[in-house]
């Protein structure tokens, strides 16, 4: 094809576009009732022949006036037959002229045939259209859908209460082209020249199908290209492929499957634009987008399109399948209107088989079965037939159901046929007074579409065939001969089953039935309708009410979806997701909120965007102490060297994230800070080429941008640090290795700038020169700070509000946020809509409620707290509402969850500004703060909204109040704009939370000495919170805290006197004999969380050796207790403490609590740590106590003794410390209950005895 007939070809493309694919693209507005006859109209009844439906076309006046019904009820129906199958785009209805008739609300239901009705829809709920409120106004309704149909019924639904059902109306419309398929024919189009090359492609047309599969539209070309669309299991497909032959039909094409149950004998729109290799395709109301393979953008196709069916087959491509049954209308392809050229008989078409040009309607007439407890359809039989003979079709998406129930003549006995599904869905029929049972396995039989049943019995034989597939029947023999019974239950049986006798073991059926026969007899469902055939209950009839609950697929971020009759389920496993729909990440959205739970360092998933579209990502969290780090590593975070690099042959890495651009975007906007570092080591090899050369090495950001600064300088500044910093080997250039030197230097630094990161690819070009080397390294991407969970409001009258754009979730919607207050009331956030709307306030100081309307009327949800919530501390809020439930949760409180309704409106809209802090309804607003809240995973910018809104302030103090509980082992608490930190300076752990031990590990003859004396700065800003301990120099009461793990065990004959951990003397006394006897042995071991008071020596020792009061002798290695406990588990672990109420033992453990008190004159100290200390199977331990405590160095002292310890008991005038002593000890000495010493001051004596060994009795005093 030449350029000018391509050219000509293209702009006819852009013309037609969107031609005919709506009813607005031409004048479709003819007053479609007011020339037809008076029989054209019909109704359920009329109440006088004055009021008949002949006088109900609009502005009519005659007779009474309009159509009345005999009774005012909601089955009265009025009905319009337009003669042939139009285009319906609106309505209009009034009342009965000068009268007090008026239909008040209504629905409308489209036919083809008068039968097998159709409801209007919209929003995918059945559509309730406004009447009038008085008789001879005009109310008028344009469809948001324009519809296609023959007949037409207006359903009133309400009307005036002073009055009666009045109506009179009027259809609006015009015709259109149709044509019928008979599963044998088509329509073929062909073109002017033998070969069609088109870049896009526009389809349209409306279908209607009697069957599940059929080709709908076919075209091929001999290099390979073809399209196809076609009916499979009443889902349809579209295969294409582009200009690739080596791609085959069957397994390489492009493929994609959209909407399900197309062979309801319904209408369905079809809708395909392809602009290269970019697809739209639309089926009904649900579009997907996708890319076509093969190598080219143009769709190259023979002479001609196919049109219901492939008439020639044999051709490259063309493949088996069935011909299309049905009519199709509005057919267009690339703006021509294929239908038209058909009937007025055009030479670019031409006809295969019989197709004709008007639709022709098979009677058939379904029923839909609707509850599981109500429904059932009676039919009657004729009795005492030799034999038996039941068949009909059904459609369901439940597993279990009855189909059929039947008392068989001659005492043969019931006959059940029923579906149930354990692992595969079986229909049974069983004969209980034959005990003969036949089984029919099928595969997914509640898959929706339409299986036929066949029940046949002869004599002694029953036979089940499912789906007409004889091969596959199922068996089974009789003792007895069977005879056709008098009366057939369908679906259920009557409440009272007794009476008419029918049983039903399993559910009742719901879905839908269709061309029931029985005994070889079609059953004229209509008939039942109109009362004079068989009985039912709970049934529609001329409808089948399918509906397929997993299109659209609500289940989220892709959750399997599956569906019974009434609901859909979604299965969210190996989605990182949870939740009734799949909604709700299982991950934080970043490291600081897993700090905020207490999690320790390691690798982590977080979710930026929460409940959003982008997936979790796995990054690393250093939660320090200071700052929460989040690092993200790449393929190649190593030093790479590089060598043979030029301009033409340049070197380029790219890295990979493990991870979506969008991902690593989301982490890094919602971070304070990010980092990548940048490091060039260089040896003849140029960087930049400063100061005013093309750069010889660049880097790639996240927009894909070329970026010409290094690490350590600033964007759009084509230089290095040390270019920055003046600080370059030679000050002519502005990167070290700009120089050019022959010896190995570096260009190294931070890029920081956010929004170029990360790095995505680097480029190297001068490494091909003699002694021309290079190596390279990009660090992982690293951010610290959360934007998000600290991003607070604070709202100081209950007038004040911050507002933000319309909440848009439409069937998700998630609200999280934190709030503190004292106010007993006040709305947090509220978002109005014309009649829906959603809101969550505290109605009370123990009521969280959220309330949300849909269109069903209003819904709340309501956690009751135990304790009041207005108690200035923070407490979190999350409401959440989908498909299937309305849900709240406060703090750690039962969640309160409210089911969806299984129809009826579901979409929220709402068109108001979003209201946080304050209401448009309601007069009292919040009284507080509110700190990150996210919508559907989006952080709302409290702060900055805040700093331009008259009585609402950003940020919000006293975090500590709430989360101080955090900071363990006495650390403290501070506060910071942006959440809290805990101060571990007095404490003898660190990290975040204070509870990483500080351990050291100590060889014979080591040993720590801390001095007292005025405090030392141990941080770099010391608080006069963190030093004040040392204002009091008259100490009440002293703590003492530490543990040990020691495998060491002096080698001494029969008496071993152990030594102690601590000493603490005074300056002035000499140290106790027995404590320098003991001091002699030394402690071999590991200690750990050494804590006096408030000083930590070891900690000083370990962290702050330089400025701390401490002398260390001999060697002191830090080193995990745990660790060495784990590599050596015969060593014993012994924890001391102070503030532990329990004995906690094992094998070879114990734990010693001990308290030291001294005298208030002694104002300098020394604690020496340690000394050597061994107490396992050691029967002496309390005969030495007397002996290491001094009268001077007045003690409380509580312990545990190990394994194989004599029974103690303890005299009067001790206080038990010591709470729970292990079992094991107690069964070996019944007298070690508990054992403790307390000393005072003055005069108080604790009596340590050995058994019965009074003797042996010891005294502290």
């Amino acid at each position: 094809m030449d350029s000018q007939v391509l050219g000509g070809f293209t702009l006819l493309l852009f013309s037609f576009w969107h031609l005919g694919l709506t009813a607005t693209n031409y004048n479709c507005d003819d007053a479609l009732v007011s020339s037809l006859p008076s029989t054209a109209l019909t109704s359920s009844s009329d109440l006088f022949s004055t009021h008949s439906p002949s006088f109900a076309k609009l502005n009519r006046r005659d007779g009474a006036g309009g159509w009345s019904p005999l009774d005012s009820n909601e089955q009265q129906w009025l009905q319009v037959d337009l003669g042939d199958r139009l285009e319906i785009v609106a309505v209009a209805t009034q009342g009965r002229y000068g009268s007090s008739d008026w239909v008040t609300s209504y629905t409308l239901m489209f036919s083809d045939t008068g039968r097998n009705w159709k409801q209007y829809r919209q929003d995918d709920t059945i559509w309730v259209f406004t009447g009038n409120n008085n008789a001879d106004s005009v109310v008028h309704h344009k469809l948001l859908h324009s519809t296609k149909a023959r007949f037409l019924r207006f359903i009133p639904l309400k009307w005036n209460a002073g009055g009666r059902i009045g109506l009179r109306v009027e259809v609006f419309g015009c015709s259109y082209n149709i044509a019928d398929f008979d599963g044998r024919s088509s329509l073929l189009y062909r073109f002017n020249q033998k070969l069609m090359s088109t870049f896009k492609d526009v389809v349209s047309l409306k279908f209607k199908s009697m069957q599940g599969d059929g080709v709908l539209f076919h075209a091929e070309g001999q290099r390979g290209d073809y399209i196809t669309l076609e009916l499979q299991k009443g889902k349809l497909s579209l295969h294409i492929n582009l200009g690739d032959s080596n791609l085959h039909f069957s397994n390489s094409h492009t493929s994609v499957t959209l909407s399900s149950l197309l062979d309801d004998q319904h209408w369905h729109s079809v809708l395909i634009e392809r602009f290269n290799k970019q697809v739209n395709f639309t089926v009904d109301k649900h579009t997907q987008h996708f890319r076509t393979k093969g190598d080219s953008d143009h769709l190259d196709i023979d002479y001609e399109l196919s049109f219901g069916g492939i008439p020639v087959p044999g051709k490259p491509g063309t493949f088996q399948r069935k011909n299309f049954h049905g009519c199709i209308e509005n057919l267009y392809y690339n703006g021509v209107n294929i239908i038209d050229l058909a009937k007025r008989r055009k030479p670019q078409i031409y006809t295969v088989g019989n197709v004709t040009f008007s639709c022709s309607e098979p009677q058939i007439v379904p029923i839909t079965f609707l509850s599981t407890s109500q429904s059932y359809l009676l039919l009657p039989g004729t009795p005492q037939i030799d034999g038996l003979s039941v068949s009909f079709q059904f459609r369901t998406w439940n597993k279990d159901g009855l189909f059929l129930y039947t008392e068989l003549s001659e005492n043969s006995g019931p006959l059940l046929v029923y579906l149930h599904g354990l692992k595969n869905t079986v229909i049974s029929c069983t004969s209980f007074f034959t005990l003969s049972t036949c089984f029919l396995p099928g595969t997914n039989l509640h898959d929706g579409l339409w299986h036929s049943v066949n029940i046949n019995a002869r004599r002694h034989r029953i036979t089940l065939t499912l789906d007409n597939n004889a091969a596959t029947a199922s068996h089974a023999t009789t003792a007895s001969r069977i005879y056709s019974g008098n009366s057939y239950y369908f679906g259920g049986c009557p409440d009272n089953f007794t009476n008419s006798q029918c049983l039903n073991p399993i559910t009742a059926f719901q879905g839908c039935m269709r061309l029931i026969f029985i005994d070889n007899q079609p059953k004229d469902l209509i008939l039942v309708q109109q009362g004079s055939l068989g009985n039912f209950s709970d049934l529609h009839i001329d409808l089948c009410g399918i509906k397929d609950r997993c299109l659209p697929n609500y289940c989220e971020h892709g959750g399997k979806c599956s569906q019974s009759w009434t609901t859909f389920y979604c299965d969210c496993n190996d989605t990182g997701y949870m939740g009734a729909t799949c909604h709700n990440s299982i991950y934080e959205q970043s490291c600081e909120a897993y700090r905020h739970q207490g999690k320790t360092s390691g690798f982590f998933y977080i979710d930026s965007d929460g409940s959003g579209p982008l997936g979790p990502l796995r990054v690393f969290c250093n939660i320090t102490e200071d700052k929460i780090w989040t690092a993200v590593q790449h393929n190649n975070t190593g030093l790479t060297r590089v060598q043979r690099a030029d301009m033409e042959k340049p070197y380029t890495m790219f890295f990979n994230y493990n991870s979506s651009v969008e991902q690593l975007e989301a982490m890094i906007n919602s971070a304070e800070y990010c980092e990548q570092e940048a490091a060039y080591h260089c040896k003849k090899s140029r960087l930049l080429n400063t100061p005013n050369g093309i750069p010889f090495a660049w880097w790639v950001g996240r927009a894909n941008e070329k970026h010409l600064y290094w690490g350590g300088s600033l964007p759009g500044i084509q230089q290095c640090a040390c270019g920055l910093e003046e600080s370059c080997l030679d000050m002519r250039y502005f990167c070290n290795c700009d120089a050019d030197r022959e010896e190995w230097t570096n260009d190294t630094g931070l890029l920081a700038f956010k929004d170029h990161l990360p790095v995505t690819q680097i480029v190297i070009t001068d490494t091909n020169r003699s002694n021309s080397e290079a190596a390279w390294k990009i660090g992982p991407l690293r951010c610290y700070g959360d934007r998000q969970f600290w991003n607070a409001a604070s709202f100081n009258t209950e007038a004040s509000y911050l507002h933000f754009p319309t909440f848009h979730a439409e069937v998700s919607a998630d609200i999280s946020f934190f709030f503190k207050t004292t106010a007993t009331s006040g709305v947090f956030l509220e978002n109005l809509g014309i009649k829906d709307f959603i809101r969550v306030e505290i109605r009370s100081p123990k009521e969280i409620t959220f309330s949300i309307d849909v269109g069903n009327g209003p819904r709340e949800a309501t956690v009751q707290s135990p304790t009041p919530l207005n108690d200035n501390q923070w407490h979190y809020v999350r409401a959440e509402r989908n498909l299937k439930q309305t849900s709240l949760q406060v703090d750690s409180l039962p969640k309160k969850v409210l089911e969806a309704p299984a129809e009826g409106h579901f979409r929220l809209q709402l068109n108001s500004q979003l209201f946080v802090g304050g209401t448009a309804s309601r007069k009292k607003g919040f009284l507080g703060c509110i700190r990150s809240l996210h919508l559907n995973g989006q952080k709302l910018e409290l702060e900055e909204k805040a700093k331009m809104t008259p009585g609402v302030k950003p940020g919000c103090p006293g975090h500590c109040s709430s989360y101080g509980n955090l900071c363990h082992n006495g650390g403290k608490c501070v506060e910071k704009y942006n959440g809290y930190s805990c101060d571990c300076t007095n404490s003898a752990y660190e990290g975040p939370f204070c509870k990483d031990e500080v351990s050291a590990l100590f060889e014979a003859g080591t040993s720590v000495t801390y001095i007292f004396q005025e405090p030392y700065p141990v941080t770099k800003n010391a608080s006069t919170s963190s030093s004040a301990i040392y204002v009091d120099a008259v100490i009440s009461k002293e703590y003492i805290t530490f543990s040990f793990l020691t495998a060491h065990t002096p080698r001494r004959p029969v008496k071993i006197i152990p030594s102690v951990f601590f000493c603490c003397t005074a300056d002035s006394l000499p140290l106790d004999p027995e404590v320098s006897k003991a001091n002699a042995y030394g402690f071999t071991g590991c200690l750990s969380s050494v804590q006096y008071n408030h000083i930590a020596p070891l900690k000083a020792a370990l962290r702050h050796p330089s400025i701390a009061p401490v002398t260390v002798k001999g060697s002191l290695t830090e080193s995990s207790c745990a660790s060495i406990m784990e590599a050596d588990v015969n060593t014993a672990t012994t924890i001391y403490s102070s503030s532990g109420m329990s004995c906690q033992e094992g094998n070879g453990e114990f734990k010693v609590y001990c308290r030291v008190r001294f005298p208030s004159f002694l104002l300098s100290y020394h604690i020496m740590v340690p000394l050597t200390f061994v107490l396992a199977s050691n029967p002496h331990f309390l005969q030495f106590l007397p002996k290491v405590f001094s009268r001077k160095q007045m003690m409380l002292l509580a312990f545990c003794m190990g394994k194989k310890a004599p029974d103690y008991s303890v005299e009067s005038g001790c206080q038990y410390v010591c709470a729970s002593p292990h079992p094991q000890l107690s069964s070996q000495h019944p007298g070690l209950s508990k054992v403790s010493a307390l000393t005072h001051r003055r005069n108080v004596s604790c009596k340590f005895r050995m058994g019965n060994d009074t003797e042996n009795e010891n005294s502290l005093p």
